[in-house]
């Protein structure tokens, strides 16, 4: 079996985060294992509390993961501050996704000002694949994304090995674009009008991390994801008074993939 592992926030209201993460790893036949950085009390109407652990206490759950299970891929999402940021940096292994998780689908700040200079410092350089919105891409380069001549130039500023920006942001199509070994690669997708997207950032990075687990061939991987998450989206339960979650029960794509 293979087994991936989550290192994020939790989310008790199940949407985003670990919970979130663990479920796509389910849906997408993989053995999820998570390693908790913060914790968050919300729901699907907003964020009215974020602790971070100790960055110590983070690293012994990482190594205690990696040192037991055979983790074939790993992702982050919240990591709160700069010294966890650190903390996981020095502690990962193989191939690694990062979903650079700075701000809550209500607006909550979920990570430091100052940490993100930690983000492309230490922990993009051992990246397989940096997962950014436009707003995160704007914050980690500085310049405003508004077209898709802008996206591609953001994408070639983040110092990472591949980065997937995605452009759900953008007016009109929901397209997104993996800049990998030089080359860009869109995924259109369809725009679908609902309030229910809470935790699609975490939803669509574990369901890459998953198949990358597999040994699925990265533009594959995300291209599977991709539709992972467009029907997780349109067939949401409605759950919440706010921004609930996405379906993550939607059927994966797992072609090629032994039982």
């Amino acid at each position: 079996m293979k087994v991936a592992l989550t290192i994020a926030g939790s989310d008790p209201s199940g949407g985003a985060g670990i919970q979130a993460d663990l479920k796509t790893f389910h849906q997408h036949r993989v053995y999820g294992a998570a390693v908790i950085t913060l914790i968050t009390v919300q729901n699907t109407v907003g964020v009215t509390r974020v602790d971070c652990l100790d960055p110590e206490l983070v690293r012994q759950q990482i190594e205690a993961v990696l040192t037991d299970l055979p983790v074939a891929a790993i992702k982050t999402g919240a990591l709160g501050n700069a010294a966890i940021i650190r903390a996981v940096a020095r502690a990962v292994n193989g191939p690694v996704i990062v979903d650079p998780v700075m701000v809550s689908k209500h607006g909550a700040s979920l990570l430091a000002a100052e940490a993100v200079a930690a983000l492309l410092a230490d922990l993009f350089p051992v990246a397989t694949l940096v997962t950014p919105n436009l707003p995160e891409a704007e914050a980690l380069t500085g310049m405003e994304i508004r077209d898709r001549a802008s996206m591609a130039e953001a994408a070639r500023r983040i110092p990472a090995r591949a980065v997937l920006l995605k452009g759900g942001h953008l007016a009109g199509e929901a397209a997104d674009l993996l800049w990998f070994e030089g080359v860009e690669r869109w995924y259109p997708g369809e725009r679908y009008q609902t309030p229910h997207t809470h935790g699609t950032g975490c939803t669509y990075s574990a369901a890459i991390t998953a198949l990358l687990a597999h040994g699925i061939p990265l533009p594959e991987a995300v291209g599977r994801a991709k539709q992972y998450i467009a029907g997780a989206i349109r067939t949401n339960p409605g759950l919440g008074n706010g921004s609930g979650p996405v379906n993550h029960f939607q059927v994966a794509e797992l072609s090629g993939i032994e039982e």
